[in-house]
C-alpha cells in the first residue's frame, strides 16, 4: 500500500475523477483528496504492478494538470473497498 502526494497545478483540473477512473480500470482500491496546501493526496493498494501503472500515470496526470512533483511512500492505512473520492482535508 502506497500513501502519495501529488504537487502542481493539481486542483481544479479534474485530477482526482481521473485518479478514480484509472484505479477503477486498473482494479485497485483506495481513495483520493484535495489538500488545503493545493496538493493531491491519494491511498492506494492492490497488485504491486497496477499500483506502480497508477503512480506512475500521476506523473503525467490528467490533461489540465501539471504535476510538479510525486512522493510514494509505504503505509497501512485501512482501505476502503473499491476507489473512492473524498472531501478536502
Amino acid at each position: 500500500m502506497q500513501r502519495v502526494f501529488i504537487s502542481g497545478k493539481v486542483q481544479r483540473t479534474g485530477f482526482r475523477d481521473w485518479v478514480v477512473r484509472r484505479a477503477t480500470d486498473l482494479g485497485v482500491v483506495g481513495w483520493v483528496r484535495n489538500l488545503k496546501d493545493g496538493r493531491v493526496e491519494l491511498l492506494v493498494a492492490g497488485d504491486d504492478e497496477a499500483t506502480a501503472a497508477l503512480i506512475e500515470a500521476c506523473h503525467q496526470g490528467p490533461p489540465l494538470a501539471r504535476v510538479d512533483h510525486v512522493e510514494a511512500r509505504p503505509d497501512t492505512e485501512r482501505l476502503p473497498k473499491g476507489f473512492t473520492k473524498r472531501f478536502t482535508a
